[in-house]
């Protein structure tokens, strides 16, 4: 599929997340299959360009493109100037935020708190699209069902976002009562996909290959985007391509890739934001990796206390080496209901 002039090398895509989809979280999980990725969230408030946070949000170093950038305001000159901030910045896509349910967020009437207010999300989006439009780059949209149960407004909001300019939207089958609560819904994702002409990607709860296909089945979506699922997992995306592309499932990774990817993450986690702030940062990462494995908890229990990144990252590594030494692969990792562990279709080489 396309994204204005980029063509995406597959239909399986790494969702915005904040804290989490960071340069070097983005640049591993494109390294292992994800054909597209969006930064985290980047405020629309001048003021706060130049502080430490969203100077490293906003850094694309040996970044490959697309570089797509996800903005978030309530205001629609602001938003303009800030996608025009962010294409000098390198950005060559601007993804536009209406599906953040934080609250503080939401408190300032940004993200999916603007699908409250029809007319001032279209007047954000024309505002956006009429920067980004004369210098080539493409607007898209990421937004929710609607703001709760009773007033699901996508279909609506998505049309109007097509006749103003977006070039792709991708829907979260929640509302923002919701949260990340109760389980993801994708009917509204299959009508917005019916009433417009754009790429359509469908997100929310999708954590397996299966899912990812019953998603695509369901909603007839271009695309899927995955976001909690990747974290501790980010090869998630080769595993969805290889399962589409032929109906069996890869080998869980050897032990010692895995080693060696978190290794080569961490390093790059380190230098972006320096020792102080990167050992710390790296933690939740780190847990994310060993939560399920044998002597993970104890683990992570322990990794969180050290302060210093040699230290981390040499603990990881030793960590893996002991694991290694009892298995070649990671146990099975799949979600409850969709696979026996035991399975004999599974692949043992790649």
């Amino acid at each position: 599929m396309n994204i204005g002039p980029y063509l995406l090398p597959n239909r399986f895509f790494v969702a915005p997340m904040a804290g989490v989809t960071d340069r070097p979280f983005r640049q591993l999980c494109r390294r292992l299959g994800a054909g597209y990725a969006v930064s985290e969230m980047l405020t629309s408030r001048p003021d706060l360009w130049h502080t430490p946070q969203t100077a490293r949000r906003a850094n694309h170093d040996g970044e490959a493109g697309p570089i797509a950038v996800q903005i978030a305001g309530t205001e629609a000159a602001m938003m303009a100037q800030a996608a025009a901030y962010n294409i000098d910045c390198g950005a060559q896509i601007i993804d536009i935020n209406m599906g953040c349910p934080a609250k503080k967020v939401c408190n300032k009437w940004a993200g999916s708190a603007l699908m409250q207010n029809e007319p001032l999300a279209l007047s954000i989006v024309q505002a956006v699209v009429a920067v980004c439009a004369p210098r080539g780059v493409p607007v898209t949209l990421k937004m929710r069902t609607g703001w709760c149960q009773s007033h699901k407004n996508a279909v609506a909001l998505a049309r109007a976002a097509e006749h103003a300019g977006v070039q792709m939207i991708t829907v979260h089958g929640r509302t923002r009562e919701q949260g990340y609560s109760g389980s993801a819904e994708y009917d509204t994702i299959a009508a917005v996909k019916a009433a417009i002409k754009v790429p359509v990607v469908a997100n929310g709860d999708i954590d397996s290959p299966e899912q990812a296909r019953h998603v695509l089945a369901v909603t007839q979506a271009d695309a899927v985007m995955v976001g909690r699922a990747a974290q501790g997992r980010p090869w998630i995306f080769r595993e969805m391509a290889h399962f589409l592309a032929t109906g069996s499932h890869l080998a869980p990774p050897l032990v010692a890739e895995v080693k060696q990817l978190l290794i080569d993450h961490l390093h790059d986690h380190y230098a972006l934001y320096g020792d102080f702030l990167g050992v710390r940062t790296a933690r939740k990462h780190i847990g994310w990796y060993v939560k399920n494995l044998p002597g993970g908890d104890a683990f992570r229990a322990r990794m969180n206390l050290m302060e210093d990144c040699g230290q981390q990252a040499a603990a990881v590594a030793d960590f893996f080496d002991v694991l290694n030494a009892r298995m070649d692969r990671l146990p099975v990792n799949v979600p409850p209901g969709v696979l026996k562990k035991n399975e004999k279709h599974m692949e043992t080489t790649r």
